[in-house]
């Protein structure tokens, strides 16, 4: 390979004319994927390696390249290298700066590869890496969600459908509820870092190569499982890229929800909770206001994740195999959908160590609503052999006329009662007591402070 002089493209001998201002402000990407180059050179001296152990190279250019490459590492993280934008991307401003360093050897490294398979695999890499720090932050979220719950096992409030009262519940079992959903996003995250862990390098431009190459080595090398199958399709995927997108989508839609409905619990209508004066700010011309806006803030975000993923489906729903254009802007789209995500994972955790559950008002609006009607309903099942709708019929008529008294069930005496459901005896009457109620669900995953307990232990003991 020729010396890059001049500081020209690399393609200079096939294209005779200078590339237009407009064209190579367009067509450079070096600003959005320079955060690539660990990965960029990593898997340039595995390949290198692979070049001398196949005797492509010799030890002694291989030595050269590494040596280089390892010193443009250590230039750039220490912020003391140039990116040139004339240069267009990461790989040729590496490429050109191992020329100035190593001379006219530093062409071997590009020996059979392409532009093509060296991004695929920069890229894959930052993925593999960034999903295990995703994961980080979602496992600091469930452990500050688990010591949350823990203060909270006793702690009694309603639960809602419609936002309606529908039956009494541990604040700890719905806070134990988010620790499902996140860890439901790090099995989707899992799922794809085990999906994308075959190795692009080495399938070139598209075709291959005609070197003796040997994939499996530089597979193993970067961290691989094996080899991707299909040239062509290596090039043009980017389903690996979709899957990553999503799973920020489907995250970024979980903190929403909390967010959401955290913002509702901090209303002056609910006041469910309190927010710490370090997570809430103040308004311009309203002296009292204490506002939600990280909450907020976590709500908003969602609109971009899910934006960045219809972009990238967008792009790739027009495209023929294999590589295009079009595909360089899969970087800046993951990019900011992992920075926006792992900034709200970070805020989603510090407001969790911020929050003060409002223990008094959440058992008051739990004793509204007869919120214990379904334990009435079940209570005629189990002790006088109703079918669940005829108790369901008789539990409404007790409903109706708690309503018209304007009585809470719990209130009742057991002759308003009989004269409703002859049979019923003053057993009936614990049915109504909240914690009784609470307690009385143990089936596997239900709402009963020994269940809530036992679920708290173990994801304590799994973390």
């Amino acid at each position: 390979m020729a010396k890059n002089k001049n500081n020209q493209a690399i393609w200079n001998t096939r294209i005779k004319k200078k590339t237009s201002s407009l064209f190579e402000k367009i067509g450079n990407s070096i600003d959005i994927d320079k955060r690539l180059y660990k990965e960029d050179i990593i898997g340039s001296i595995a390949h290198v390696e692979m070049l001398f152990k196949q005797k492509i190279i010799s030890f002694k250019i291989k030595n050269k390249i590494v040596y280089g490459l390892q010193k443009i590492e250590k230039q750039i993280s220490k912020n003391n290298f140039e990116f040139d934008r004339k240069h267009e991307d990461i790989h040729m401003n590496i490429e050109k700066k191992l020329f100035e360093i190593i001379g006219d050897d530093a062409g071997y490294m590009h020996t059979a590869r392409s532009r093509n398979d060296q991004v695929i695999t920069d890229f894959k890499l930052w993925i593999k890496s960034s999903t295990r720090e995703l994961n980080q932050n979602l496992s600091k979220i469930i452990k500050s969600i688990l010591k949350l719950a823990d203060k909270n096992i006793e702690t009694i409030m309603p639960g809602f459908t419609h936002l309606k009262n529908a039956q009494p519940i541990s604040l700890a079992h719905y806070l134990m509820a988010h620790v499902e959903i996140f860890k439901r996003d790090q099995r989707r995250f899992n799922n794809n870092f085990e999906s994308l862990n075959e190795c692009p390098l080495g399938v070139a431009a598209l075709s291959g190569t005609s070197f003796n190459i040997d994939r499996d080595y530089t597979s193993k090398k970067l961290g691989f499982d094996k080899p991707t199958n299909n040239s062509i399709d290596t090039v043009s995927d980017r389903d690996f890229v979709l899957d990553f997108l999503f799973s920020v989508s489907v995250c970024s839609m979980h903190i929403s929800r909390i967010a959401e409905e955290l913002i509702i619990w901090n209303s002056d209508g609910f006041n469910l909770i309190k927010l710490s004066d370090k997570v809430v700010t103040g308004s311009s011309i309203m002296p009292q206001k204490k506002n939600p806006d990280l909450l907020e803030y976590l709500r908003g975000k969602s609109g971009l994740t899910f934006g960045n993923l219809f972009s990238m489906l967008t792009i790739l729903k027009g495209l023929p195999l294999s590589y295009f254009k079009d595909m360089q802007d899969d970087k800046e789209i993951v990019f900011k959908s992992y920075d926006t995500l792992i900034d709200c994972l970070k805020i989603l955790e510090e407001l969790l160590k911020n929050i003060s559950p409002n223990k008094k008002r959440m058992y008051q609006l739990a004793d509204t609503g007869f919120i214990t009607a379904t334990d009435l309903a079940d209570y005629l099942v189990k002790n006088h052999s109703m079918a669940f709708r005829k108790a369901y019929q008789k539990t409404s008529e007790i409903v109706n006329y708690a309503e018209k008294k304007k009585k809470k069930l719990k209130d009742l005496k057991i002759e308003e009662l009989k004269k409703i459901e002859p049979k019923l005896t003053n057993e009936v009457l614990k049915i109504f007591d909240l914690k009784n109620s609470i307690n009385s669900k143990k089936s596997y995953g239900g709402t009963s402070f020994e269940n809530i307990k036992k679920m708290i232990m173990k994801y304590k003991k799994n973390k």
